[in-house]
């Protein structure tokens, strides 16, 4: 059975405008009819091109014998569409390691696990009339002001009950929040980000902790007199370094690109450039952008340009791809291909639990190159 969302009733006079079905987490099944479209119809030009992630995701990525750690970045407002039941699909079948996301979707996404409700709306409508009715809109995206307000309260209590000793990076902030909602909303693990992380051990890392409503309400509470929760970014850099160091190979699925890719991608730099550690490069690359190479942004820089920052190893770039589409149409796409693939589920590695260890060894090797 689809998660059903409920919540506070909007006023009367936001109701007028939420007409729209809720946006609920599409959960990928593995449908062969994609896999047959995939296949069989993608022969040419951005299918072609969205065949080829799917090959490199499902056959290469996930094979037993790759052993590679894969990390997920993820920038736009992917939550509020519905696509955080994609992201629950990988993470619970192991077929993502870790995660880097905007704080955005995170925030956004504890409204499903607080089970308020999204609705599907239009983008040619009278802002000035939603904003006087208490209506946000992003894009097509409704839902009541309220809903916000209702988070807020929630991240506010949460820092209340939840005493950090000292700086803490933001995985350890929202492994924390999961493991709240999952006590205060058992269950909601199968229809949250945050949630399901906590559960299944997938670091969640955002790379601009302010840069959203979490943050805001974090500097709230500190002002306030609150007491402080410190999201270390230092924390932050070293844990994925590490991660990147500890894999056997590495590969990334970037969806869209913005600060999340560049979080991810910097890892190969921080141990080559800043602690001479020659790791090398990400040997899988796949990424859904709808941006190009010639605007100059890091969204659309390719996979070739990376090569030389020693982000990704010159001899795989045959195992790398970009798929210019917009994410909310092609990553379903990929996620119903892989589940429905050989190698659908991998054994979780639960990199949240062996942080500590990881460090240790960055740190190890960090001081014995270390010039004298």
């Amino acid at each position: 059975m689809p998660h059903r969302p409920s919540g506070p009733a909007a006023p009367s006079s936001a109701a007028r405008h939420l007409t729209g079905n809720p946006i609920q987490y599409y959960r990928p099944q593995g449908s062969p009819d994609i896999r047959h479209l995939v296949d069989q119809g993608f022969q040419a030009f951005n299918a072609s091109r969205l065949a080829e992630a799917c090959h490199v995701y499902a056959d290469k990525m996930l094979a037993p014998a790759s052993d590679t750690t894969i990390g997920l970045t993820i920038a736009g407002a992917l939550t509020p569409a519905g696509l955080g039941g994609c992201v629950i699909e990988l993470m619970e079948r192991g077929l993502v390691d870790f995660v880097i996301s905007t704080g955005a979707n995170l925030y956004h996404d504890l409204h499903y696990a607080l089970n308020f409700t999204l609705h599907r709306g239009s983008p040619f409508l009278d802002d000035v009339a939603l904003h006087a009715d208490g209506v946000i809109r992003i894009y097509d995206v409704l839902f009541p002001a309220q809903v916000l307000l209702e988070t807020d309260a929630y991240i506010r209590g949460f820092l209340t009950r939840q005493a950090f000793d000292g700086p803490i990076s933001s995985a350890v902030l929202h492994y924390a929040v999961g493991q709240d909602l999952m006590a205060r909303h058992p269950g909601c693990e199968t229809h949250s980000v945050v949630a399901c992380a906590a559960a299944t051990g997938v670091p969640l890392y955002t790379s601009s902790p302010g840069d959203s409503s979490i943050g805001m309400n974090l500097a709230a509470h500190e002002l306030l007199g609150g007491g402080g929760c410190l999201i270390d970014s230092n924390r932050d850099v070293n844990e994925v370094a590490a991660i990147i160091l500890d894999g056997t190979r590495n590969g990334c699925l970037i969806l869209g690109g913005g600060s999340p890719k560049n979080f991810y991608l910097q890892g190969q730099p921080t141990l080559w450039e800043i602690y001479g550690i020659p790791k090398g490069g990400n040997d899988y690359f796949v990424q859904i952008t709808t941006d190009q190479a010639v605007w100059g942004g890091l969204s659309g820089a390719t996979p070739s340009e990376a090569v030389s920052w020693g982000k990704i190893n010159p001899g795989m770039l045959p195992d790398t791809v970009v798929t210019y589409c917009d994410s909310t149409i092609a990553f379903p796409i990929l996620c119903e291909y892989v589940v429905s693939s050989e190698h659908s589920r991998r054994q979780p590695r639960r990199l949240m639990d062996r942080r500590g260890e990881m460090m240790a060894e960055l740190a190890r090797q960090a001081r014995a190159r270390r010039p004298t």
